[in-house]
């Protein structure tokens, strides 16, 4: 907020207006500018400039944002009156101009030259870097790292990433109703078999139908990595508030009977594979969070392939996610090790129930990090509000007046938490991580991190300090598994001071364009990534998903 006196006066400051005025840039008509896009650059010539900057060095500053390497010194040289010079392109480009104007500044002076520039030459695809000037000048941005040699790779990667996948935490909830749905059925070959296939048909269906929305959403002009429905506050508590039903289910605060119309009810009970199809739908919903070792690799090359290959790449990682269930449905030998029914799945059943709340208790988590506290309280109120209602329609212990009394209340509930959910949703977290320095600190010491930005990246290898990328989200499982357990012990801290390593963050928790296309510049489409950038490299050393403290120590070896 501003505030401005309305009648007091204003002469004394008229020497500043005066010098600010006086510094603005001379149009002068002499000077003109050509620019040739070339492989190594934008080569300009100007003509025209003042007879007494001959000689001195200058600086070129195009109006237009989003075309050069500003930090970038450009190799120059005076003929005469006339003044060329290569310009390396800026990694981050976005603009293709025909002509622009720039200011030309001479060593030593106030005061600048706008000058027209008319611009001749094909233009390389926007975000791209030319190679040469890249090697020239060590802090633009790095070149992509290498993708998969085939597709045959890939689809090895995705399907050995998607068996690794079931190892994740975020999958077990959901594993355990399978277990439990394996031990229903007993030793009854023919129901084990459909209920896998069923399994796998909904694993499989799910990661291409999310791969075939984050595609056409991205083709759209979105920039969308894996796992971009959980940067919606309103999609993780949507998967609260599931899994809090699912949870008060097991525990037996309801029955699905009660709640359900007959009719919808004995279509469930004819129909066990619907079950089956549905469980496989709501594991690829959680196991999004979570990226496998191999995962990486082989999404980064999915996100650049045409449409059908990237899709068999997703398909192949639902296929090695289910691989272990169909297996144990298929082979007599596994199927003959599962337990048979008995009252042990009662108690099986309502210990089941724990680790859906301990979901819902990390989604909220998620939610504090993506709306605020007042987002994650107004969540937790439609939850209380839904258990109320699940219990009021849903208790056998009440009778059909008691439901509708009770069910009206509850109703009413419900909708009073989510008129004050839903903006609170709408709004993000203003707080930064406890573990992020503010974004307008000026220095960086090695055991602080900032927020990550390209430029912070470029200052930092200007003065010849390494930096180390963590990029990261609060919905992602291994993220914030590598953060406890890897980046915040002492002995890698230390590591990490004593090379003089910038730390940088770059959060993914709610959707960012920036870090979305550098991920993809990585060849890489979900987090977590760790990229370590060394002053004279032009690519990234990039750490594998899940993360040892050896391996950040082996990392770090190599720096001066």
């Amino acid at each position: 907020a501003l505030q401005l006196p309305a009648r007091a006066a204003t002469s004394l400051h008229g020497a500043a207006f005066e010098a600010a005025r006086v510094a603005a840039p001379l149009n002068i008509d002499s000077a003109r500018a050509t620019a040739v896009v070339e492989e190594k650059g934008l080569r300009v010539t100007v003509d025209g400039l003042p007879a007494a900057w001959r000689g001195k060095g200058l600086a070129f500053l195009p109006e237009l944002a989003g075309v050069i390497d500003n930090a970038a010194k450009p190799t120059a040289q005076w003929d005469g009156e006339r003044w060329a010079a290569l310009v390396p392109l800026s990694p981050q480009r976005s603009e293709s101009p025909s002509s622009m104007h720039a200011v030309m500044v001479a060593a030593g002076q106030a005061t600048g030259v706008r000058v027209p520039v008319t611009v001749s030459g094909t233009w390389p695809a926007p975000g791209s870097s030319p190679s040469a000037a890249a090697a020239a000048h060590t802090s633009v941005a790095p070149t992509p790292a290498a993708p998969p040699t085939s597709l045959g790779v890939a689809l090895a990667l995705a399907l050995v990433g998607g068996l690794l996948l079931n190892l994740m935490p975020c999958v077990f909830p959901v594993l355990s109703l399978k277990i439990l749905g394996f031990a229903a059925q007993g030793q009854q070959r023919k129901q084990l078999l459909a209920g896998g296939l069923a399994y796998t048909a909904g694993v499989v269906m799910s990661f291409l139908a999310l791969a075939g929305v984050m595609m056409a959403l991205r083709a759209g002009g979105e920039q969308l990595g894996w796992g971009f429905q959980l940067q919606s506050p309103g999609f993780v508590a949507a998967l609260a508030a599931l899994f809090t039903l699912i949870g008060l289910n097991l525990a037996g605060l309801f029955e699905l009977g009660s709640v359900l119309p007959a009719s919808w009810a004995a279509a469930r009970a004819r129909h066990p594979l619907v079950d089956s199809l549905l469980t496989g739908v709501l594991a690829v919903a959680v196991a999004s969070p979570c990226t496998a070792p191999f995962m990486g690799a082989s999404l980064g090359l999915a996100a650049t392939l045409p449409t059908v290959e990237a899709l068999t790449i997703f398909a192949a990682l639902g296929l090695g996610m289910a691989a272990p269930y169909l297996a144990a449905t298929a082979w007599p030998a596994v199927a003959r090790l599962l337990p048979r029914p008995g009252v042990w799945m009662i108690h099986f059943k309502t210990l089941m129930a724990f680790p859906m709340f301990a979901t819902v208790v990390w989604l909220l988590w998620v939610i504090g990090h993506q709306a605020g506290v007042d987002g994650a309280t107004a969540v937790l109120g439609v939850l209380l509000a839904l258990a109320f209602m699940a219990w009021a329609l849903g208790s056998p212990a009440l009778g059909s007046k008691a439901r509708a009394g009770f069910g009206l209340v509850a109703g009413l509930c419900l909708a009073l938490t989510l008129a004050w959910a839903v903006p609170s949703l709408g709004s993000s977290s203003e707080a930064s991580s406890a573990s992020a320095a503010p974004s307008g600190a000026s220095e960086t010491t090695a055991a602080s991190w900032q927020p990550w930005s390209a430029q912070r990246v470029s200052e930092a290898l200007q003065t010849q300090r390494p930096v180390f990328v963590d990029f990261t989200a609060a919905w992602c499982v291994t993220c914030q598994f590598n953060k406890r357990t890897v980046l915040n012990q002492p002995e890698v801290l230390a590591d990490l001071q004593a090379k003089r390593v910038v730390l940088l963050r770059a959060d993914w928790t709610r959707q960012d364009s920036a870090i979305t296309a550098e991920l993809a510049r990585m060849n890489r489409n979900g987090v977590p990534v760790y990229a370590l950038h060394v002053p004279g490299e032009t690519q990234p050393r990039l750490l594998g998903e899940i993360l040892s403290v050896q391996q950040v120590r082996d990392a770090l070896k190599g720096l001066p």
